[in-house]
């Protein structure tokens, strides 16, 4: 395994920022740390690159242990932070081979500076200060210096954060092309990408996790609620009206649309058909709709 962390606590004061933690990732996977805010996503990642010790537990990357062998494990990743830090006001090559420099690249530098420069599409602001580069483009340069080195582990803190949507599909496609050949743990509120890119799922709250599982596989996890989507011709007054036996939450989607979960495995459309024929309603539309990565995230988090 190229990422193993064991019962894993980190304690700040009296607060456990991680509870316990246990987890692996293995060559060639890309898994998502996923948590609410404070979850002990961003503590879990400086652990695993040697920022900050744990408080007890165990934790290697690609076999060697991170307290003591960091300059191991600090040679074998690339670590871009949640707050990418940067010098603005260096040039964007002349960053990069300060970087590479750092990384003892030698007369490799040049050469793998061009690289990087063509790989996250920095070409265009090749010739920019740092400070002078939109949010986008400082974190590609933050990609970048991650992986000048060609590390065989990525620890990607909100790697998409401030990129457009052009930008956000090129970066994703790097993610993936990196991930054929190193190990990808990174953290993300974008759920989209995580499904377009992830192939596992770690969820952690309140430092803990309380979910390990293949990305297609999420909505397993709650298989117990089911959701009703359901549309009809004239909202209504209030939408708790829909709250039957059975339900457990009603969201409306629109003027006159709701989305209605569902406790256990009676399909409930019947119920619902019921309700509109005595509510003098016409149902425009009705069917049942799969668990989203989105809504069950928030039904193990809160």
């Amino acid at each position: 395994m190229s990422i193993e962390v064991s019962n894993v606590f980190r304690l700040f004061g009296n607060q456990k920022a991680l509870n316990d933690v246990s987890f692996s990732v293995g060559k060639g996977e890309i898994v998502a740390l996923l948590g609410p805010n404070g979850a002990g996503k961003s503590t879990m990642m400086k652990i695993l690159t040697c920022f900050l010790p744990q408080t007890s537990g165990k934790a290697q990357v690609c076999g060697f242990d991170v307290v003591t062998h960091p300059m191991e494990v600090r040679s074998r990743v690339g670590y871009l932070p949640e707050h990418n830090p940067l010098y603005f006001d260096l040039y964007v090559k002349e960053y990069l081979e300060f970087v590479a420099g750092l990384h003892g690249l030698g007369r490799n530098a040049g050469k793998r500076v061009n690289e990087m420069i063509q790989l996250v599409g920095l070409n265009p602001e090749m010739g920019k200060k740092i400070g002078a580069l939109s949010k986008g483009f400082r974190q590609r340069v933050g990609l970048a210096q991650a992986m000048i080195h060609d590390p065989e582990v990525l620890v990607l803190d909100e790697p998409t954060s401030g990129l457009d949507p052009n930008q956000l599909e090129e970066i994703r496609n790097l993610i993936i092309a990196m991930g054929r050949s190193k190990t990808v743990l990174l953290s993300t509120h974008i759920m989209q990408e995580v499904k377009a890119v992830c192939d596992r799922v770690v969820i952690i709250s309140r430092g803990q996790i309380v979910a390990d599982t293949p990305t297609g596989q999420v909505h397993l996890l709650k298989n117990s609620n089911q959701i009703i989507c359901v549309e009809f011709d004239q909202p209504l007054d209030d939408p708790n009206n829909l709250m039957l036996p059975g339900v457990i939450e009603v969201v409306p989607l629109g003027q006159s649309s709701y989305r209605i979960f569902t406790q256990g495995n009676t399909d409930l459309r019947p119920e619902v058909f019921r309700f509109a024929v005595e509510s003098k309603r016409v149902i425009l539309s009705l069917g049942k709709e799969e668990q989203s990565l989105e809504d069950v995230f928030r039904q193990i988090t809160v």
